[in-house]
């Protein structure tokens, strides 16, 4: 059962991934994001929401790993410590910040603790 959710998160995160990869436009229109004048932030979106988590998601799976699913959920995580932030300073759009959050902690969670801990 371990496994299989442990692959279920891997192959999510590749697909999300996938997202900020390949579709930048459609990705940043689902966070709100605009870009002004410049293709950087598609560049930052292809690089942080896009090929980070797809690759973290392929080692994991490839690898079989424990710690490189862990290590994913470190990245959940991390990413899940920045939303909550953001959630009590910049009060993004409700429900769709604790939705992203809950995703975000839920998986990262799962990861940790069955991997690492």
């Amino acid at each position: 059962m371990v496994d299989a959710i442990n692959i279920i998160l891997a192959l999510a995160t590749i697909a999300l991934g996938a997202f900020g990869l390949l579709a930048p436009r459609y990705t940043a229109d689902v966070l709100d994001l605009d870009f002004r004048g410049s293709t950087m932030g598609m560049s930052e979106l292809r690089a942080s929401a896009g090929g980070l988590f797809v690759a973290l998601g392929l080692v994991a799976l490839l690898s079989g790993a424990p710690w490189a699913y862990g290590m994913t959920g470190v990245a959940y995580l991390g990413a899940g410590t920045g939303r909550i932030v953001s959630i009590l300073a910049d009060k993004p759009p409700q429900p769709k910040a604790w939705i992203f959050f809950a995703c975000e902690a839920g998986f990262g969670a799962w990861l940790v603790i069955v991997n690492l801990l």
